[in-house]
């Protein structure tokens, strides 16, 4: 059997984009009256969706809904503004998806980045692929690691099964989506995470190079 989908998760996994979130969540933190944050810290606090990066990012005491709101004020015009200040494709990512979608692997993007930062930057980037689906945090719809965003995108083509199904991503929330989702999981360590998070979930592979990557979405599985 072979992989005939390959779900990435965007931020730490297809973009280094650490960067660009801790300077605009900085700056919501300073114009909302609160310390900013050391741009190490956020390799941790990324990952579950803005609001949930704000009440990690503030201070605990001061982390209600009307500071969240007002953090999300600051943080969305500025990021629109500056999401591609340093944010890079990590080295080989390119090559990858051209290696793989010449073997006729289609591309999905699942993030939990609120959807209209996950267009852009895949556009920005990526704009020379056709990806089957570009979902990110969408008002009314669950975050990763809940699986439904990894079955509406298989949707989109309903001659898919799980098996043929694979999931990339860098982080803990990442491979338990996988693993929610029914989905053979690849956890990849250059991204904002590290090895021993992606070996406690037992994911299928484990890759420390996008070359290495695309040989696990290639290879041949199963009976």
């Amino acid at each position: 059997m072979k992989t005939r989908l390959a779900i990435f998760d965007l931020d730490g996994t297809l973009l280094d984009t650490v960067e660009d979130l801790a300077n605009a969540t900085n700056h919501a933190l300073v114009q909302c009256g609160f310390p900013p944050r050391p741009v190490p810290d956020y390799y941790t606090l990324v990952g579950r969706g803005i609001y949930n990066l704000f009440r990690a990012a503030m201070p605990p005491e001061d982390a209600t809904e009307e500071n969240v709101s007002k953090m999300a004020s600051f943080f969305l015009p500025y990021y629109g503004a500056h999401n591609c200040d340093c944010t890079r494709p990590y080295a080989g990512i390119p090559a990858m998806l051209s290696r793989i979608t010449a073997e006729g692997v289609a591309l999905a993007l699942a993030s939990n980045k609120y959807q209209a930062g996950t267009e852009a930057l895949a556009a920005h980037f990526f704009g020379g692929f056709r990806f089957l689906r570009i979902f990110g945090q969408r008002e009314g719809r669950p975050i990763k690691p809940d699986p439904a965003i990894v079955e509406q995108i298989m949707a989109a083509d309903p001659s898919l099964c799980k098996e043929e199904v694979v999931y990339i991503g860098d982080s803990n929330v990442d491979m338990q989506t996988g693993i929610n989702a029914g989905v053979r999981t690849v956890g990849v360590t250059w991204g904002f995470r590290s090895r021993a998070e992606l070996e406690a979930y037992a994911p299928w592979r484990i890759v420390d190079t996008p070359e290495a990557l695309a040989e696990a979405i290639l290879e041949p599985f199963g009976a």
